[in-house]
């Protein structure tokens, strides 16, 4: 057998390993997973994704799209041990889509992301565990594309719950933990970096949410009430979006 016919029957079984017995290919799944999370189904859409992943393992594209649907579903799971288990599947996610591609700022934003989040699920003093790395990731993910409206936004909200931590438990950091950039926080970079993400990508709700907080925490009610007025008349067009809206007007109705 010559090269070109060996190479050619590997390609075909390459091929064929890629495809269910229901004839679905990755690239079929993908596309489901893409059609379902557009039309708000993202527990479908990661059941595509994840589908996907189960035909080739090392699949940028699924990897970080499942990362993201996993973040989603679990970020308003009233059930403590589901929400655990999907921010810890986002986390390998995308640990492997940037093992994938290392280049990627999606990947490492998608890591920051699902660290961050599980971060604001703990205890003030465990959140420290994972600060470091929600902020290394974040800044690595700008360093390849500095207008990435997700990774501004984590940055913004690393600078804020750093501020939010009462100050024995920053001191605690800073001083015994080995966390010695948390004193690099600064209220001034996180209403910065949300103004940025808003600015990059304004129509998402959740950037506006998060900075209307910090105007907030930063006694300026007047642009906290701006965003959050906003808020209540935007659409829905993330699968999260209504939750964030509830937020809003508990939160407004809080100011007036």
């Amino acid at each position: 057998m010559n090269l070109r016919a060996a190479a050619s029957i590997a390609s075909m079984l390459v091929g064929l390993a890629a495809t269910k017995a229901d004839g679905q290919s990755v690239a079929d799944e993908i596309v489901s997973g893409d059609r379902e999370r557009a039309a708000l189904n993202v527990a479908s859409a990661l059941k595509h994704f994840e589908a996907a992943l189960t035909l080739q393992r090392d699949n940028y594209d699924a990897l970080v799209k499942a990362a993201q649907a996993a973040v989603e579903l679990g970020e308003f799971n009233a059930n403590a041990a589901q929400r655990t288990a999907l921010y810890a599947s986002a986390e390998q996610y995308a640990r492997r889509a940037l093992a994938a591609n290392p280049s990627s700022a999606e990947a490492h934003f998608e890591l920051a992301q699902a660290l961050g989040r599980n971060a604001l699920a703990q205890s003030a003093r465990d959140r420290i565990k994972f600060a470091r790395e929600v902020r290394e990731q974040a800044l690595e993910a700008l360093k390849l594309d500095p207008q990435h409206s997700g990774a501004l936004h984590v940055i913004g909200m690393w600078n804020a719950e750093v501020m939010r931590l009462n100050g024995f438990t920053r001191m605690l950091a800073k001083n015994f933990l080995g966390g010695k950039v948390f004193g690099e926080a600064s209220w001034d970079d996180a209403q910065r970096n949300l103004e940025r993400a808003v600015a990059v990508d304004p129509d998402r709700i959740v950037h506006r949410l998060d900075l209307a907080g910090v105007y907030a925490d930063r006694r300026d009610r007047q642009r906290a009430i701006e965003q959050y007025e906003w808020i209540a008349r935007a659409p829905v067009s993330d699968f999260n979006d209504p939750h964030y809206k509830e937020d809003a007007a508990r939160l407004l109705k809080a100011l007036r």
